[in-house]
């Protein structure tokens, strides 16, 4: 992230959670919203510029799965404020404190891009998942239960992406294994 101080910053509220908590907190949530941007953007990308014989179809899944994180995106900028914090959402924003690793510009076939979204899907996935485990110890029962409803999500869709793939993955090993352990591309 870039300045830490920034990202937890509070102003004044009412709400009982300890300052202390809901700066951690925002800050959490800050990080989650960059990340969440960047998810969606890049699954524009892919929406944007799969080629194939699965285009339509891929088209339509991206577009719904982008339209699923636009709705992530303001439910995590709300919880923030109502924290006491500042949302910070920027496009600049996001590129700079996404944990996710930068799309893939280079490719146009569907199977590509179902492969790089599963990818960050996938890390973004755990990253929801060690976000309700913080905001739960931090003693923010609701803003665990935001990232619980968005665990939900995230999981299926990554499902839908990997059910496109695992068979060529499978094959590609051989066919040696029923299924598949492999890890999602590096993220910073």
């Amino acid at each position: 992230m870039s300045d830490n101080q920034d990202l937890s910053r509070l102003y004044p509220t009412r709400i009982d959670l300890p300052a202390a908590a809901r700066s951690k907190i925002v800050t959490i949530l800050n990080q989650s919203l960059a990340a969440t941007l960047d998810l969606k953007t890049q699954t524009k990308q892919a929406h944007w510029n799969v080629k194939g014989t699965d285009f339509f179809q891929l088209h339509e899944l991206f577009d719904e799965m982008a339209g699923e994180l636009e709705e992530y995106v303001d439910m995590v900028a709300e919880r923030v404020t109502a924290l006491g914090g500042y949302a910070f959402g920027t496009a600049r924003l996001a590129a700079a404190n996404s944990i996710l690793p930068e799309y893939p510009l280079d490719i146009l076939a569907g199977m590509d891009h179902v492969t790089a979204l599963a990818d960050r899907y996938a890390a973004y996935a755990k990253h929801v998942r060690e976000a309700i485990d913080k905001t739960n110890d931090l003693g923010d029962a609701d803003t665990a239960d935001l990232y619980t409803e968005v665990s939900r999500t995230i999981d299926k869709r990554l499902w839908f992406l990997e059910a496109h793939i695992q068979v060529l993955e499978i094959n590609a090993g051989n066919g040696a294994a029923a299924t598949t352990n492999k890890q999602p591309a590096a993220v910073k």
